[in-house]
């Protein structure tokens, strides 16, 4: 690839399919209370609408990462914008809540595809000393996704309906498939002619699958269950690739590199407090402050804005710094944000509000490509596509778990019932519980962001 435009050639390719699934997810979130009126669907169903996305990612990512080593990035790439564009159709024209949640998991396993390829071929392409500053563009172009999903979701809501949401989706992903294939040469095959160690792969699925369906059913009995069998598959699957010569996920990887281990459980956790956040506002804004989707979409606008001009600088420090540190300081001001918005969101002036979403979002842009940088430029060459791969199944993972808290306490305080003005009371409570669990659980990722490098 030649240096000057095939970079910056690349770089634009992944930023346009990274900003794909966040612009989706953000402008959802707005979307929700007119989708459930359309189809008639209860709190826990509306969750399912970006449950349902999340678990087809986070159980595909990783074995999708291992098949892009051995038999092309580029082919992985190509075929998971093809396959996200198909499920954005599907969701467009959904007439039920089933119908959407299973658009939403052809998405999932779209997203999957192109997450634990496109941060690979950007860390193979550029050197260590220009990957924080690529990483930190990439990241912020997640966050531009972010940034109008809110507003854009909002308006098309509000004036055309949420199915042109989907449909928004087809043109972007038509233009990074073409793109790819007119102006992206070559192929990354790290690992071609590795074994691919199918059993591991099937344990691997099944452990994640059971722990996250689990998570999402819960409180109910066979939630637990889900869960019990997702942790026995666990331990088989440990047990089985400690015994081989080429095993689908080497467990040295994270007993012998503590910088990638507890990277990695930082980055979970920071998603797991910041991703329902948007939701949770979206729907106190909506439902008990009686704003309209439009402008609860520009007051959702502040945290990723912030996000998307803070993680260029973030991941350009990271280059010249220690990234451990500046993401470490990342998590403490995103602890902080949640407090904020823990005491301001129930009654306070929106711009009190607004100061929340801001802290934020600008701990989030802190963390968040610094981390991506210590994780990537701490694994040799061919572990290259299974450190992408788990990154994106850490962001997942977080964002599902940030997802289950949400759903279970849903469930205890509201129950499944559609969300009407008597039950507002009860949705402002569960709001209340969920940051205050989001706040402790902010308190443990900074705990462990900062004991990485000890």
């Amino acid at each position: 690839m030649n240096p000057g435009t095939g970079k910056k050639t690349l770089l634009a390719i992944s930023s346009l399919a990274s900003f794909l699934v966040p612009f989706t997810v953000s402008s959802l979130n707005v979307a929700l209370p007119a989708i459930g009126s359309d189809l008639g669907l209860d709190a826990v169903s509306l969750g399912w609408i970006t449950t349902a996305y999340l678990l087809a990612a986070t159980v595909f990512m990783l074995p999708l990462g291992r098949v892009a080593d051995m038999i092309g990035m580029k082919r992985v790439f190509l075929a998971g914008n093809i396959l996200f564009g198909i499920g954005s159709v599907c969701g467009a024209y959904s007439v039920s809540g089933e119908v959407l949640i299973v658009s939403r998991f052809i998405q999932g396993l779209g997203g999957a595809m192109v997450f634990s390829t496109s941060m690979a071929i950007v860390t193979i392409v550029f050197p260590p000393g220009e990957r924080g500053r690529a990483i930190g563009i990439i990241t912020a172009t997640v966050y531009a996704g972010l940034s109008l999903g809110p507003v854009l979701g909002g308006f098309i809501t509000e004036i055309w309906g949420w199915p042109l949401i989907f449909l928004c989706n087809v043109p972007v992903a038509l233009m990074v498939i073409l793109l790819t294939l007119s102006a992206l040469p070559g192929e990354w095959c790290p690992s071609r002619g590795t074994p691919f160690d199918i059993p591991g792969s099937l344990l691997y699925m099944g452990a994640l699958c059971g722990c996250m369906y689990g998570l999402a059913v819960l409180p109910s009995w066979h939630g637990g269950i889900w869960i019990g069998c997702g942790l026995l598959a666990g331990w088989w699957f440990l047990r089985w690739e400690r015994s081989q010569k080429a095993p689908f996920l080497d467990p040295r990887i994270f007993s012998e590199n503590r910088v990638f281990l507890l990277s990695n459980i930082a980055a979970m956790i920071n998603y797991s407090v910041v991703f329902a956040v948007s939701l949770l506002v979206s729907l106190v804004l909506q439902y008990n402050r009686g704003l309209d989707p439009a402008a609860t979409g520009l007051i959702l606008l502040a945290q990723p804005l912030i996000q998307t001009l803070v993680s260029p600088l973030a991941g350009h420090l990271s280059d010249t710094g220690e990234p451990a540190r500046i993401a470490t300081i990342g998590m403490g001001v995103t602890g902080l944000g949640l407090i904020v918005l823990l005491v301001t969101l129930p009654a306070s002036p929106i711009p009190a509000v607004i100061a929340g979403l801001v802290l934020l979002g600008l701990g989030y842009g802190l963390f968040s490509s610094p981390n991506t940088n210590a994780i990537m430029s701490s694994v040799p060459l061919h572990h290259l596509g299974t450190a992408s791969g788990m990154v994106s199944t850490m962001r997942y993972t977080g964002q599902l778990i940030s997802l289950a808290i949400t759903m279970v306490v849903f469930s205890c305080v509201i129950g499944t019932v559609e969300i009407t003005p008597p039950v507002y009371p009860q949705l402002l409570t569960s709001t209340s519980v969920i940051l205050g669990i989001f706040v402790l659980l902010s308190v443990a990722g900074v705990f462990t962001s900062y004991h990485r490098t000890g």
